[in-house]
């Protein structure tokens, strides 16, 4: 399958919608970039291009409690195109990331950074799980060439 990714900087135009889908969430908001050009020796403003970006779980929430509407963000995803037809009959077309990870963009101000804590126990510290895994010998059972155990570890 063949998927585009794309990074880009842009501003977060609204406020991040969060919802649940399922089993899971899915954070929205959309981002605004406009290209700045130099034309006789002035910076001058581009068309300004939206895109709508979707973030999934842990992401989501993260985005949810970190983004706010005028935040300068960097995000990265697989870039696809909806086209649909609007109520007159003509098309549109929307530009939707699917992020992969989203940051503030550092070049524009500063940001703080809080880990989130791990949900649920590491299973490394369950003992029934240390138990299975330390039952087994550490060099494994051997093989035949049919992948069945020897039962003569002599025999090659």
């Amino acid at each position: 399958m063949n998927e585009s990714y794309v990074t880009l900087q842009g501003w977060v135009g609204g406020d991040v919608d969060l919802r649940d889908v399922g089993e899971t969430q899915c954070a929205s908001f959309r981002v605004g970039s406009t290209p700045r050009y130099l034309r006789n020796g002035s910076w001058v403003d581009g068309q300004t291009s939206w895109f709508t970006v979707n973030c999934w779980r842990g992401l989501a929430r993260n985005v949810k409690e970190s983004l706010q509407r005028g935040d300068a963000v960097v995000v990265h995803g697989r870039v696809r195109v909806d086209v649909w037809e609007r109520e007159d009959k003509s098309s549109s077309v929307s530009w939707i990331i699917d992020a992969t990870f989203v940051g503030h963009d550092l070049n524009r101000g500063t940001s703080s950074f809080v880990k989130t804590a791990r949900s649920g126990r590491d299973p490394r510290e369950n003992e029934a799980v240390r138990e299975m895994v330390h039952a087994y010998e550490p060099d494994g059972p051997q093989l035949d060439s049919a992948g069945e155990v020897r039962t003569d570890p002599t025999a090659a």
